[in-house]
């Protein structure tokens, strides 16, 4: 994966936060659940980003707040020296153009009652387009573009496949030639074979129209094809960035060491160590203290229970919230598999605890 050149951010993430009062609106004890909780990163003209984590980290929040699909709670998304979250609506719809998004579910997303052709013109029509024959222009070349028929645009969603109606909102998403797209779980509800189309289809696109991801997903595999750098998201905070190859060949947090050894090797002769952890995911109505991933992570300590861990640099574009990422590191330079029961010292020369709560499985 080529990374793209570091100059000026195109969009910046500085302390992002969506909180959400649960229970009874009318309730002023009513608990907050902390969705995304101050997420700060950077995007870069040309580059996809990708944002992991499993169901209910706050990540799809993340990728609607920064659209203002859903308003922030506090922070600041900076897009071409503008904070977006203080524009009014008027100006704001004077940008959203050139920010739009692919939603998940490629069928709800679409209005069934009207044809592929009518609802890739409405974008065009709200923003400005007033000739008929260069909407229909415009519509006939994306429909192309994107590997369908001209006829597709007179059909309806529910005569069209899944790979197909997902075409359809990555069409959607780029008729107004937007220069970044959100892509929240894109290919999630397609099989493997027809993942691979669509990701082929973005990254040929990204080529040709000069697009910018923030590419939202579950599978690390999946973001590892598509991505230049990767954010592992744990419980609406970041605790884990670095660029593609480095994050998979040097994962510096536990998170995202059990994240990549639940990824199927092709190779089924080879035995592969796989991290197993004991617990649920917290509540974001109640996130523990101190590092939230203590209650699950099998090198926590008394530290990682009382403080909480800063996004701290730990190599060249490199970055974990890990009070032990250091001494991880080292262990992992000693065997395949950082968690391997073995003990490991930190910096200031005291053993880990013997891990507990994780197994092992071949």
């Amino acid at each position: 994966m080529t990374t793209a050149p570091k100059s000026k951010p195109l969009l910046e993430v500085r302390n992002l936060t969506k909180h959400y009062r649960g229970g009874s609106a009318f309730s002023r004890n009513a608990p907050v659940v902390k969705a995304v909780n101050g997420v700060s990163f950077q995007l870069y003209e040309g580059e996809t980003y990708g944002l992991v984590g499993e169901s209910g980290c706050g990540k799809s929040t993340l990728g609607k707040t920064i659209l203002r699909l859903q308003e922030a709670t506090d922070g600041e998304v900076v897009y071409r020296g503008r904070d977006l979250l203080q524009l009014s609506v008027k100006q704001m719809r004077g940008v959203r153009k050139q920010l739009q998004m692919v939603f998940q579910d490629p069928y709800t997303s679409l209005n069934p009652r009207r044809k592929i052709g009518k609802t890739l013109e409405e974008a065009l029509i709200i923003h400005g387009v007033r000739s008929r024959e260069e909407r229909e222009r415009r519509v006939s070349d994306m429909l192309e573009r994107i590997g369908l028929r001209p006829e597709h645009g007179g059909r309806y969603p529910h005569e069209l496949s899944g790979g197909q109606r997902q075409r359809i909102g990555l069409a959607r998403a780029l008729i107004l030639n937007p220069q970044i797209v959100v892509c929240d779980e894109p290919v999630s509800a397609l099989d493997v074979i027809i993942q691979s189309q669509i990701i082929n289809l973005m990254k040929r696109l990204q080529r040709e129209l000069n697009l910018t991801y923030l590419f939202i997903a579950h599978d690390i595999s999946v973001v590892r094809y598509i991505s230049d750098r990767i954010g592992v998201m744990y419980l609406g905070k970041l605790v884990e960035e670095a660029e593609t190859d480095a994050l998979f060949a040097s994962p510096r947090h536990p998170y995202t060491k059990v994240l990549l050894s639940a990824v199927p090797t092709p190779s089924p002769g080879k035995a592969k160590e796989r991290v197993k952890l004991t617990g649920e995911l917290p509540s974001p109505l109640d996130i523990p203290s101190g590092c939230a991933f203590h209650t699950r992570c099998p090198y926590a300590t008394e530290i990682c229970r009382k403080e909480e861990p800063p996004l701290r640099s730990l190599a060249h574009n490199h970055t974990a919230a890990c009070h032990h990422a250091e001494a991880l590191a080292a262990a992992a330079g000693e065997s395949d598999s950082v968690l391997d029961g073995r003990y490991a010292r930190d910096l200031s020369g005291s053993a880990f605890e013997e891990p507990a709560g994780a197994t092992i499985a071949e």
